[in-house]
């Protein structure tokens, strides 16, 4: 049922479009492709044209936080607001309403997908692929667990407290600044480390820049943190939820 109502989704999303589902590879195409330009014309003008080689590792490197966090970032947006968003769902007691947040989350895991296609193909291309890639969809694993077990318990507030969505918004800009895309792990400051432990993207983003464009595995202690992270979301979440459906008929 999870997969039926998620592939549904998608293809409501793109229906009508003259390309369709093509989207799902010209969004992204056009997006990275525009970033790439901009980031290659920036290092061009400011360091000479012998500099392409960083100007290439510094667009990989980018593309290893951005794409996730576009992932992450579409799954909370539409995450917190789709359990208010359904309430036709939500009074048929056939369909198990968890799902609903789930879902939300899968769904945005579409582009995702396609955008990191098309980064292994990138990093292929330019001889940096190694075999600590096949430790990606392990990450990508734990970023879907702990998204749904997030979203499960922000899908419930938002039932009582409209105003969440703003404040969602705020908080995902607000991690895109202070989550290590445009620089490597290694970079931060020591004095703002403990920012960044109590940022879960940090903890991902790491990861796949290690397991990517490094080549290694994920320095420290960042896979542990983020299983443990990803597990205890996705049962209090999942409990949290529980204990506030029973009053989501009555408020929707």
């Amino acid at each position: 049922m999870l997969w039926q109502t998620t592939w549904n989704e998608i293809k409501t999303r793109y229906a009508g479009s003259v390309f369709g589902l093509a989207w799902l590879v010209f969004y992204p195409l056009l997006f990275l492709g525009v970033y790439s330009l901009y980031i290659f014309a920036m290092v061009t003008v400011r360091q000479g044209e012998s500099e392409t080689a960083k100007a290439i590792e510094q667009v990989l490197l980018i593309f290893c936080g951005l794409i996730p966090f576009f992932g992450f970032s579409e799954a909370l947006g539409a995450g917190t607001t789709s359990v208010s968003a359904n309430a036709n769902l939500i009074k048929n007691t056939l369909f198990p309403i968890e799902l609903i947040p789930a879902k939300a989350v899968l769904v945005g895991q579409a582009t995702q997908i396609v955008g990191m296609g098309m980064l292994i193909a990138a990093l292929g291309a330019f001889g940096k692929l190694t075999p600590w890639a096949l430790l990606v969809p392990f990450v990508w694993l734990l970023q879907i667990v702990f998204s749904i077990g997030l979203v499960w318990i922000l899908s419930s507030l938002h039932v009582f407290f409209r105003d969440l969505q703003n404040v969602i918004a705020v908080a995902i800009l607000m991690l895109m600044l202070l989550s290590p895309i445009a620089y490597k792990g290694t970079d931060i400051p020591p004095k703002l480390m403990p920012i960044m432990y109590v940022n879960p993207l940090y903890y991902l983003i790491v990861s796949y820049q290690d397991c990517l464009l490094y080549g290694q595995y994920p320095r420290g202690t960042l896979l542990p943190v983020m299983y443990i992270l990803a597990i205890a979301f996705l049962f209090v979440g999942f409990w949290f939820f529980g204990r506030m459906k029973r009053a989501f008929s009555d408020n929707i």
